[in-house]
């Protein structure tokens, strides 16, 4: 498994140490944000990204309070599923391992003076959203007993979340006051990926990985190719750039 081997990438988080225990509700997430966020150096890629999805899940928790999603429990069970993912992936670099190859471009360049706060948030959400989402929509599957369809309506609703934080996000991150000139290569690349196509990709793959869940060896290889596509989209968003 890419996470159990060991590493001689550049950008670990820390030296080795025991994995904290996976957060089992809503607050247990929001909680162990908030500790990143306050252990990560300012301006350190992976600490970008960490924010970004903080305010996300921050939002996501108060929809849950509100009522905003037709069945709460699945929702929380998704989030929490889809969270640990992520955590799986800090754990792993925080102790020596490698990360899934979908993190590994944002762990590798998280410190490179040449890449910009908003290419680590976009190759953060990158490998999030099209790598981990759709696992964590099978894993919520297998605890919840449930089909996929069961958890459409709320993953779009979460997809709804995301959308409409998303052009706040990137405003806050882009450089200076005014907008860039439209053949600036930060707008270029920027402009090359899509998160609702992310969005859509992953809902896609969670269909097909349940598909054929019983296939072990056809689940094993969509996995990893899912996985080595995704990390390739994130080191191309990561690409340094001038100025």
């Amino acid at each position: 498994m890419t996470t159990t081997q060991e590493s001689g990438e550049p950008g670990r988080i820390g030296a080795v140490a025991p994995r904290p225990a996976p957060p089992g509700d809503v607050a247990g997430v929001l909680a162990r944000m908030r500790a990143l966020d306050a252990a990560l150096p300012a301006g350190d890629g992976v600490a970008v990204f960490n924010g970004v999805y903080l305010t996300v899940t921050e939002a996501v928790a108060r929809r849950l309070g509100d009522g905003g999603f037709r069945d709460p429990a699945a929702a929380g069970e998704l989030d929490v599923r889809f969270a640990r993912r992520y955590f799986d992936a800090v754990d792993a670099a925080a102790g020596g391992l490698r990360p899934p190859a979908c993190w590994r471009p944002l762990f590798q360049l998280r410190r490179h003076p040449g890449v910009h706060p908003l290419q680590f948030a976009l190759a953060g959400i990158n490998a999030h959203i099209g790598h981990d989402l759709a696992l964590a929509v099978l894993d919520t599957c297998r605890a919840l007993e449930c089909e996929p369809a069961a958890l459409e309506g709320d993953f779009d609703r979460v997809g709804g979340v995301l959308t409409s934080l998303e052009e706040r996000i990137r405003e806050q991150l882009m450089p200076g006051p005014d907008l860039l000139d439209i053949a600036d290569p930060l707008t270029h690349l920027i402009g090359s990926w899509s998160l609702d196509k992310a969005r859509d990709g992953a809902w896609v793959a969670a269909r097909a990985l349940w598909s054929v869940r019983r296939l072990p060896e056809v689940t094993e290889e969509f996995t990893e190719r899912l996985d080595a596509g995704v990390g390739l989209v994130g080191r191309m968003l990561l690409t340094p750039l001038p100025g």
